[in-house]
C-alpha cells in the first residue's frame, strides 16, 4: 500500500481522538535540528475541508486486537486497515514539516498484537525522529494501557506530552463495552506518568541537563453519551482525575454512532450530544480556573446541566444568596463567580478599583460585557437602573427565549435576590 493511501486511512481513523492539545512546552530551535515547540501551541496544518489544525494527527496503525463496542477500529469492524512503519511515519512528518503544513506530531495507535509490541513501534518512530532526523518540534504520544512501565518511561522521554484515555465514565460501562480493558490497567500508567513527571522536575532542579520526562504533562479523554452516566458523575470523575493524577486537561468526546451494538444508542435518529460536550467543557473551566468544585456545580438534585444555560449562570440562579456582588469591595474569588466576568475581567476590576470607585460605565471601559453580569452585581451599592426583575425573567433573557419571540413574563419590579420573588 502506498504511503498516501495509508495516510488517508490512518488520519481518518484518528479523527475521533480529541485529546491533542499542543500547548505546555517551549523549546527553541538549535543548529542542526529541525523545528521547535512553542507554549502557545502549534499551527499551520490544514485539513481537506479547510480547517486549520496544529499537528499531524495520525495513528501508527488501525489494526486492533481489542473489540471495544464504541470504537471504529475494533477488530470485528469491517474497515480498511493499514499500518505505518516507523521509517514511513518519520518521512511523512518531516516532509509535512518542511512544507510548513505542521509544527508537530500527535501519535496514537490501535493495539497491534499486544500493548508492548505497539509501544515499541511508537518508540522506534519517535527515536528516529528525535535522533536521526533531529526533529525538535512538539510531539504528543498516546501511552498504551497494559504496556510495560519501562516502555512507557521510554516513550515519555521522547514525547512532550503523554495521554492515556480513560475511555468511559464508569468501570461498569468499561467492563460492558470494552471487555479487553480494565480500569486498573488504564489508571496504572496515569499514576506512573504523574510520579515520573514529578521526579523529572526534581532532577532538573539539581541538574539542568537531566532528561525531561513528558515536560508538557499528561491529558485524557472520555466518551460522552454512549453510556447512561449523568453529568454529575462525569464532573466528579473529572475533578478526581485532576486532583489525583495532576492532569493538564480532560477532554470530552461526544459519542458518534459507529456501531449497531444493542448496548449503544441506536444509530438511526441518534444525534451526537455536542451541546452536552460543550457544557462539560464550560464546567471543566470552572473547575480549573474559577475556584468551583464539582459538588457546587451539580448535585443529586440537579444531576445534569441545563442545555439552555451555561453552567456558571445556572449556578448563579440557583444560589441567589451569594448575590449581588459589590464590584468595589468583593474579593477576586467572588468576582470570578459572577456570570459574564472571566479571569482577565476580574483581574482588571481588582486593579482598576484601586484608583477610585467603579461604575457601570467604568466596567464597560474595562471590557466587561454586562449582558449577563448586570443582573448579579452592584456598583457602590446600586444595581443598574431598571434591571430589578424576577428570576424567571432573567432566566428567559439569559437563555435567549425572549429574543426567540417566545411568550414570557414582562420585566417586573422585583429583585432577583428577593427571596419572595419568582
Amino acid at each position: 500500500m502506498e504511503v498516501m493511501d495509508k495516510l488517508t486511512i490512518l488520519a481518518d481513523a484518528a479523527k475521533y481522538d480529541a485529546a491533542c492539545t499542543s500547548s505546555g512546552v517551549t523549546r527553541g530551535g538549535k543548529a542542526g535540528t529541525i523545528g521547535n515547540a512553542g507554549s502557545s501551541g502549534c499551527c499551520h496544518t490544514f485539513t481537506a475541508d479547510g480547517r486549520c489544525v496544529s499537528l499531524l494527527k495520525i495513528l501508527m496503525t488501525n489494526h486492533c486486537c481489542y473489540d471495544c463496542a464504541y470504537c471504529v477500529n475494533r477488530k470485528s469492524n469491517d474497515v480498511p486497515r493499514a499500518a505505518f512503519t516507523p521509517r514511513e511515519l518519520c518521512e511523512l512528518t518531516i516532509q509535512f514539516y518542511r512544507r510548513n503544513y505542521i509544527e508537530g506530531l500527535f501519535l496514537s495507535s490501535a493495539v497491534l498484537k499486544d500493548p508492548n509490541f505497539t509501544t515499541e513501534r511508537m518508540i522506534e518512530a519517535l527515536r528516529l525522529l528525535r535522533i536521526e532526523y533531529h526533529f525538535h518540534g512538539y510531539i504528543h504520544a498516546k501511552a498504551i494501557p497494559g504496556a510495560d512501565p519501562g516502555l512507557t518511561h521510554e516513550l515519555g522521554l521522547l514525547a512532550d506530552r503523554l495521554s492515556v484515555n480513560i475511555e468511559l465514565p464508569s468501570e461498569q460501562s468499561l467492563n460492558l463495552l470494552a471487555p479487553d480493558k480494565t480500569k486498573a490497567a488504564i489508571l496504572k500508567p496515569m499514576a506512573q506518568i504523574r510520579d515520573r513527571s514529578e521526579q523529572s522536575k526534581q532532577e532538573l532542579k539539581l541538574y539542568r541537563h537531566a532528561p525531561k520526562f513528558a515536560p508538557a504533562g499528561q491529558s485524557t479523554q472520555m466518551i460522552v453519551g454512549a453510556t447512561p452516566e449523568t453529568d454529575h458523575h462525569i464532573l466528579h470523575l473529572t475533578e478526581g482525575l485532576y486532583q489525583k493524577y495532576h492532569l493538564k486537561r480532560v477532554f470530552y468526546s461526544a459519542y458518534m454512532p459507529v456501531s449497531d451494538n444493542k448496548l449503544l444508542p441506536a444509530p438511526a435518529g441518534f444525534k451526537p450530544p455536542l451541546l452536552r460536550e460543550h457544557r462539560l467543557y464550560q464546567a471543566d473551566w470552572l473547575l480549573r480556573f474559577y475556584g468551583f468544585t464539582a459538588r457546587e456545580i451539580l448535585d443529586e438534585d440537579h444531576p445534569n446541566f441545563d442545555a439552555a444555560l451555561d453552567p456558571k449562570s445556572d449556578w448563579a440562579l440557583r444560589h441567589p444568596e451569594f448575590f449581588p456582588v459589590e464590584m468595589n469591595r468583593a474579593d477576586y474569588e467572588a468576582i470570578l463567580r459572577v456570570p459574564g466576568i472571566g479571569v482577565r475581567g476580574a483581574q482588571r476590576i481588582v486593579i482598576a478599583r484601586q484608583r477610585g470607585p467603579l461604575t457601570f460605565e467604568g466596567l464597560k471601559r474595562l471590557g466587561i460585557v454586562l449582558k449577563r453580569a448586570q443582573y448579579f452585581i452592584t456598583c457602590s451599592g446600586h444595581m443598574l437602573p431598571g434591571l430589578r426583575c424576577s428570576r424567571e425573567s432573567v432566566y428567559r433573557h439569559l437563555t435567549g427565549l425572549e429574543q426567540a419571540g417566545l411568550p414570557g413574563e414582562s420585566w417586573q419590579q422585583l429583585s432577583l435576590f428577593d427571596q419572595n420573588a419568582g
